[in-house]
């Protein structure tokens, strides 16, 4: 083999697996976001700290739409897509980041990280009863198998407590994480359309950044960011790890799946975000995995895998010309 053959199979096995790599990448960075944020979460204001993330992750999204030539399109934007986008701001960047870290401060990273499993399920549910998308069986045995798998680990393995309303503040909050990820899907399906992803990361992170810092400044005050600004190396490494590893690089890696190998592609790594946030929690800040971790969390990743594996296009064999004109014959 000589070197240009060389050069030519290398590109071609980048091509390959560049996109697959990238993807595991990101699952790597978003199931590390959840021990970064708890660590984020003990050590500065949630408010300052969640504003700070977005404003730094911003001053990179920016500048990255701004060179992907995007920033012509926004004034092309009606009020309609703009009120769109601040309602999306609100929920997806300002509801989420306020509870993710106001709720890492009482539950484990990796309880939190298998809660948000729920995602996926309660946005099907609500797309099939709002949009009428149709479900089929592998679909529903995923949800519900991803729906008891949460309620195990919520509830420590003793589901019956629910029902005495016996939830701790910390669960409560990272349910909240839900519901305003879930609100945020659906807003997008239904006043977003059409927008491409980079647009929408930019700006919704810039408005979110500047709702989270507003609410910094009203309900912790000055105080607050200062002393985010002024905590210590780890909780900063953390907070920057957030800022430029978990948000702009994991999306970078996930827009660039996304084009190579198709949206149903790519979100079949998000299976993998939980199981990583729960295993980097262990490792990193050396959390316990009891036994309703083991079996709700199996259960969750396997129902998410059930719904990934259900909304797969079904594929539909070419029909030979001589049987197309047959058929049409008939």
């Amino acid at each position: 083999m000589n070197q240009y053959e060389r050069i030519v199979r290398c590109m071609s096995l980048h091509r390959f697996f560049g996109p697959h790599l990238r993807l595991v990448g990101m699952a790597l960075l978003w199931g590390a976001s959840w021990p970064a944020g708890r660590i984020v979460a003990q050590g500065m204001p949630p408010l300052a700290a969640a504003s700070l993330r977005f404003l730094l992750a911003a001053a990179v999204l920016l500048p990255w739409l701004y060179w992907a030539g995007g920033m012509q399109g926004l004034r092309r934007w009606s009020a309609r897509r703009w009120l769109g986008m601040t309602a999306a701001g609100a929920t997806g960047v300002f509801g989420y980041a306020s509870f993710f870290l106001m709720g890492l401060q009482h539950v484990p990273a990796g309880k939190a990280a298998l809660v948000i499993t729920l995602n996926p399920v309660l946005t099907l549910a609500l797309a099939v009863w709002l949009f009428g998308e149709r479900l089929n069986r592998t679909i529903a045995l995923g949800m519900a198998l991803a729906a008891c798998g949460a309620v195990v680990v919520i509830s420590h393995g003793q589901p019956q407590h629910l029902l005495q309303g016996a939830v701790g503040l910390g669960e409560l909050l990272i349910l909240g994480c839900v519901v305003c990820w879930v609100t945020y899907t659906l807003i997008g399906r239904w006043m977003l359309t059409g927008v491409d992803a980079l647009s929408t990361t930019a700006v919704t992170s810039t408005l979110g950044a500047a709702m989270l810092l507003a609410a910094s400044l009203a309900v912790e005050g000055p105080a607050g960011l200062q002393s985010a600004l002024h905590s210590g190396s780890q909780a900063w490494g953390a907070l920057l790890f957030l800022a430029f590893g978990a948000t702009a690089l994991a999306y970078a890696w996930y827009f660039d799946g996304v084009k190579a190998l198709g949206a149903g592609a790519a979100s079949g790594y998000i299976t993998l975000v939980p199981v990583i946030g729960v295993l980097l929690s262990a490792l990193w800040l050396g959390e316990s995995i009891d036994a309703s971790i083991v079996l709700g969390g199996g259960m969750a990743v396997v129902g998410t895998a059930l719904m990934n594996w259900g909304r797969r296009p079904v594929r539909v064999p070419a029909v030979p010309p001589a049987a197309a004109g047959q058929a049409t014959a008939r």
